[in-house]
């Protein structure tokens, strides 16, 4: 193939190469990979596509296009239709036209205008919030669950989701309750009641949701949100048009027409009824939300990232101008208080001031209240107001029925989103869509089912204050979420829209909590614990998914500052804690050894499985990337709190070499490394063997001042063999965990000290419970089982310490012991000091040791001395007769270790011994094998340590 003049399957960028797998707009394509640009230019990897800038022809394009009507594409709403007169309807509730003039009577115009441009800033800021988020990439359908799940996840999203979709359905429920008040008040007002008020409302409103039921399913309710928005506006414009004509009819209930004494009486406030302003603010917020009528239903616009910032900031600033006008209009044109009687006028006894007695009434006998008329009084001051009263009641009928209509679309679409991601196991038979617009159906049904039971409820006061919480709630978290993304800084944060702010969303997400509790506490109070408690189950379960929300961005960024901060600090002995590279292979390959450590490192310090992968040829990379995630998935699975990392080297001591220098970033870097003992080390070629315990692999680890920590169970270590990678399985041994209290281990750990060149002194510790430690390794022995008896499996397990010493200072050292283990906080339960510990192993232990090193001794006694140095200089490893006589003091210390291991702690479920050491390149491969051997053979399992001998414990504060 050809680009840019030349042979090439390399491709300019297209847009369909970025598009996700279930994209509902083009077909994804798929780039050629770096292996086959690298590896495999011959190969053609556009097989379903096009490739390299090839564009397809005017005949070609129209035949697609013209596919693609044939199966009949779904119906798309542009911004106007869509989400502009959507969330006006929304906006523009019963409060508009039943509440208005009773809000602008107790708050006056001055506080009222405060009051809408409170709940303005709120949803502005909101508005502006949700432009962002829209336009930081697709938006599918979901509304504000999709705009918060992929921002903040699907903690916060599953959470939010559900009662908001829950709270969409319930509103279905308050505005028809809303709609057949209004019809029973009409009915009674004719003496046509069917049964009684209560029963009324209840058939009205199930009467009600059945028609609207209808007209979602059928498809016809843009149709209906026509002819609902008419009716709404022509209330509107009626209501101004008869400000404007006022009549002497209407005067004795308050309605004079625009007059300036009217509207200075009516600028102040005047609470009555123990209201406040933020009384009132509550009652008012309702009429303001609904603005996410448009974002609920982002699946079905044409271009979301366009239409949801425009539609919706245009229909707040259209619906918030509409209410300024009218509180104006009526704070100006009708008093507070006013009787209804034509005789109330004003006379020459009377002492009247108020702004009706300018204009000849004096309604001042209402102070002693029992008035119907007025701002303060009447309900329907509106229609009053308007030059058609009944066009104001068809008014009410269109903004509640339009309300209702707008929730019982959006809960289902927004449940079906959430249905669809699979959050809550169990809810996925209502993410199945029907027809060409895949409508859930079921989520309709489910919608109807939870409105028409809170129907049956007819009391409006008791199903509404919850909603405006579940409301802001999801308005705060929209908030949030600008701010939380623009604070983790991610790349991938970079929405079309810049009008916005994080610290203005983070103000707006704190103001909708704060009117959250001013509308009504306990509401907010269990918004809040079902947020909370959805959250907790959320996190609990982890779901399967992956958005690129920006939790993840900060937290990585705030583990890259954290861990660039402490790269200033400097290391403290009470911080120091053990963070261990462990030569696990594959994990499942060692459940052991990696059970084992991580019980000791579990939140406490870093865990690395480092796999040493020999080869003797050109790695394949590739494949060590595959097995990088199989195996770290493998671990999260099991919630292993470990990280895996994998070399490629030609031996054991080289990638060991590697790892130790590479492994680690910063501070967050191993201290201790961690392998198993290898049982059958004395079978096949030594050389082999050489390299796996050389004494040169532990010096390399103390000279970049690691520790050294070595495992060895009588069964082995590794069980790939029994297992198998392909389907690993993850066990404990029951040796790591007493199955009852009963079963307390013994622990013995052992360390010496150099006091004189050739001579070992001994301090000999053990535990109770399978534990021990070693001081003069500056205390990683007595770290490490105080670490294990934390955990709640060892958590019964008792420490008994062993130390050497002479048999004439036994109360001594014990006190000396005590007294430090007391200063390290350390709980222990007996102190044995042994004074036997210098006596002469038994004989047939020596023989089988002399056995055990018999196949690897160089006997240069039987050769001539230039032969035997020729295989000295060969097998480096061999044994020569001056090496075994140089250190027999220290081999006969290894056997008689052993008796006492036996002797002590033979029903521990766990030694810990400090690790026998030797001058660097003075002791042969072969003999420390044959110590370690000795001194760990037919014991329980036992774990050698042997710290960098830098202090990690301390008894200052």
């Amino acid at each position: 193939m050809r680009t840019f003049g030349h042979n090439t399957i390399d491709a300019v960028p297209n847009i369909d190469f970025y598009r996700q797998t279930a994209a509902p707009f083009g077909e994804k394509l798929s780039r050629p990979s770096l292996s086959e640009l690298h590896d495999e230019l011959d190969k053609e990897p556009f097989e379903d596509g096009l490739a390299n800038g090839d564009e397809p022809s005017a005949a070609e394009e129209a035949a697609a296009l013209a596919a693609k009507e044939g199966k009949g594409g779904t119906v798309k709403f542009g911004w106007v239709k869509g989400v502009l007169v959507r969330c006006m309807l929304n906006i523009w509730g019963v409060m508009l036209f039943i509440r208005m003039s009773w809000i602008v009577g107790q708050a006056g115009i001055g506080l009222t205008i405060a009051i809408i441009l409170m709940a303005s800033v709120v949803t502005t800021i909101t508005g502006l919030s949700t432009s962002a988020i829209a336009t930081n990439g697709f938006v599918r359908g979901g509304g504000a669950y999709y705009l918060i799940s992929r921002s903040l996840g699907p903690e916060f999203g599953g959470s939010i989701g559900l009662i908001f979709a829950f709270a969409n359905a319930v509103a279905v429920a308050m505005y028809v309750v809303g709609f057949a008040e209004t019809v029973v008040e009409m009915l009674n007002d004719v003496d046509a009641l069917m049964t009684d008020e209560l029963n009324d409302i209840r058939i009205v409103g199930t009467l009600t949701i059945i028609l609207l039921l209808g007209i979602s399913v059928a498809g016809m309710e843009w149709e209906a949100k026509i002819v609902l928005l008419v009716i709404l506006l022509a209330a509107i414009v009626n209501y101004f048009i008869g400000s404007f004509m006022s009549t002497e009819s209407k005067e004795p209930k308050g309605f004079f027409g625009y007059n300036t004494a009217i509207f200075i009486e009516n600028l102040g406030p005047d609470f009555r009824d123990d209201e406040t302003f933020f009384s009132v603010f509550a009652i008012f917020f309702p009429a303001a939300t609904g603005i996410l009528a448009g974002a609920n239903i982002s699946g079905d616009l044409t271009d979301p990232q366009s239409a949801i910032p425009k539609g919706t900031l245009l229909a707040i600033l259209i619906t918030g101008i509409t209410y300024v006008f009218v509180a104006i209009s009526a704070g100006s044109c009708v008093v507070r208080d006013a009787t209804g009687d034509h005789n109330d006028t004003v006379s020459d006894t009377v002492n009247c001031t108020d702004a009706a007695c300018t204009l000849g009434y004096d309604f001042s006998i209402c102070k002693e209240g029992g008035c119907q008329f007025g701002l303060m009084n009447d309900f329907q001051v509106m229609s009053l107001v308007s030059g058609f009263g009944p066009l104001i009641s068809a008014g009410i009928f269109s903004a509640t029925l339009s309300s209702a209509l707008a929730s019982l679309v959006s809960a289902p679409k927004v449940f079906q989103a959430l249905c669809k991601d699979n959050i809550y196991p169990g809810l996925g038979v209502f993410a199945k869509g029907y027809g060409k617009n895949n409508e859930p159906l079921r989520g309709y049904v489910l919608t109807f089912c939870i409105g028409l039971a809170f129907i049956l409820i007819a009391e409006l006061n008791i199903i509404a204050p919850i909603i405006s919480n579940f409301f802001l709630a999801s308005y705060a978290l929209i908030n949030f979420s600008v701010f939380h993304a623009s604070l983790a800084n991610s790349p991938g944060w970079r929405p079309s829209f810049k009008y916005y702010n994080m610290w203005v969303s983070l103000a707006g997400a704190i103001l909708c909590c704060v009117v959250m509790f001013v509308i009504n506490w306990w509401a907010a109070l269990v918004t809040l614990l079902i947020v909370l408690a959805l959250y907790i189950y959320v996190s609990y379960k982890k779901p399967d998914v992956n958005w690129g929300s920006s939790t993840q961005a900060l937290i990585y960024n705030q583990a890259l500052t954290h861990c660039l901060n402490l790269t200033g600090v400097e290391d403290h002995v009470k911080n120091f804690r053990p963070q261990c590279l462990v030569l696990t292979g594959y994990p499942s390959s060692r459940p052991a050894l990696l059970q084992l450590v991580h019980s000791f490192t579990k939140n406490v310090g870093l865990m690395v499985c480092g796999h040493i992968r020999t080869v003797t040829r050109r790695p394949n990379f590739k494949e060590l990337s595959q097995d990088h995630a199989r195996c770290q998935r493998w671990l999260n699975k099991k919630r292993i709190k470990a990280f895996y990392t994998t070399v490629f080297s030609d031996n054991l001591r080289h990638g060991t070499q590697f790892l130790l220098q590479a492994v680690g970033l910063g501070r967050l870097k191993p201290n201790t490394l961690v392998m198993g003992f290898k049982n059958n080390w004395s079978d096949g070629d030594m050389r082999d063997q050489k390299v796996y315990m050389d004494i040169q692999l532990f010096s390399d680890a103390f000279d970049l001042q690691f520790g050294v920590v070595i495992l060895r169970l009588q069964d082995a270590l590794d069980v790939s063999h029994i297992q198998g990678q392909g389907n690993p399985v993850f066990f404990c041994l029951s040796a790591f965990y007493p199955s009852a209290p009963k079963m307390l281990p013994d622990t013995i750990i052992h360390s010496w000290t150099r006091s004189e060149p050739d001579t070992d002194q001994f301090w000999f510790t053990q535990f109770t419970l399978g534990l021990k430690c070693v001081f003069v390794s500056a205390g990683l022995t007595l770290l490490i089982p105080f670490l294990l008896t934390n955990r709640s499996k060892w958590g019964d397990c008792r420490i008994r310490v062993f130390i050497g010493g002479k048999i004439n200072r036994i109360d001594h050292d014990r006190r000396a012991m005590a007294m430090l283990l007391s200063r390290f906080r350390i709980d222990f339960s007996d102190i044995h000091v042994l004074g036997d510990i210098n006596t002469k192993p038994k004989k047939h232990n020596k023989l089988t040791f002399k056995e055990l090193i018999e196949p690897y001794r160089l006997k240069e006694d039987d050769m001539e001395q230039e032969a035997a140095e020729r295989l000295k200089a060969q097998e480096p490893w061999r044994i020569t007769d001056n090496e075994l006589e140089l250190y027999k003091a220290k081999t006969n210390r290894q056997i008689r270790l052993n008796e006492l291991l036996k002797e002590h702690s033979n029903a521990a479920k766990l030694i810990v011994m400090s690790m026998p050491l030797a001058r660097k390149g003075t002791v042969s491969s072969a003999l420390y094998m044959c110590w370690l051997e000795t001194l760990t053979k037919d014991v329980p399992p036992l774990l050698l340590v042997r710290g960098n001998h830098q202090s990690v414990l301390t008894f200052y504060s």
